[in-house]
């Protein structure tokens, strides 16, 4: 599940780890992101020393054995660490699905937790840059899943994304218990405090959000590339 931040993709990562047959990894790119790139992130220190900062190692693992004997594995990436000098062949060997949200709603939720966002920190130009590499290379449009749209009708929209999957839809989907979960990254303790009180998917969003001053800008040049993905939603 290729996802930029703030995307609800821990909930999602949380709904499929609810099933009971899915281990689920999250994040595994972060550390080999960090290191690569030496941007200051939260917890940037911790986050390198607890995950494996070599690409190569990563993208191996990436393609199995699955752990735990699990029949599914759901690994949630963050577009914005496949940085172009790591190698992404083993992209080849997954069934890439793509988590699009409005950038308005991205915007306003990054900045609560990092300030002065720039469009490349929350991932549309390399979601799009993804997509279409994707689709080059499989001959086919990738799946894309709009996070309103779960929001909106979560047992619908998931009905369909594992329709589309090829695997059963469960209920146990759609709850889970409050707080955080073994597999969180390191992470967890500065950005998933609203996901670690919720117990399901939300109720759905209202209008969008007023941005402060600053934000718009980064709206509007990453409201093209959502677009192009959200053209061929679920």
């Amino acid at each position: 599940m290729w996802s930029g931040p703030r995307n609800l993709s821990t909930a999602l990562m949380y709904a499929f780890a609810a099933r009971g047959d899915c281990a689920v990894w999250d994040e595994p790119f972060y550390a080999a992101y960090l290191k690569a790139t030496g941007i200051d992130h939260p917890m940037k220190d911790e986050v390198i020393a607890a995950g494996e900062a070599d690409a190569a190692r990563v993208a191996e693992a990436c393609l199995g054995p699955l752990p735990d004997g699990r029949a599914i594995w759901y690994q949630k990436h963050m577009t914005m660490h496949m940085v172009p000098a790591f190698d992404r062949g083993f992209m080849r060997g997954l069934t890439n699905v793509f988590l699009i949200r409005h950038p308005a709603r991205v915007v306003a939720s990054y900045s609560k937790k990092r300030e002065a966002a720039t469009l490349a920190d929350i991932g549309f130009v390399q979601q799009a840059e993804l997509f279409e590499q994707v689709a080059g290379f499989t001959g086919e449009t990738p799946l894309v899943v709009d996070s309103a749209d779960i929001r909106a009708d979560p047992r619908g929209t998931l009905g369909r994304l594992c329709a589309r999957l090829g695997i059963p839809f469960v209920e146990s989907m759609l709850r889970w218990e409050a707080g955080p979960k073994p597999f969180d990254g390191v992470w967890a303790p500065h950005w998933y405090n609203a996901v670690h009180a919720s117990t399901g998917i939300d109720e759905p969003e209202g209008d969008l959000p007023s941005l402060a001053a600053g934000y718009a800008p980064i709206v509007e040049q990453a409201l093209p590339y959502y677009q192009r993905l959200a053209a061929h939603r679920l």
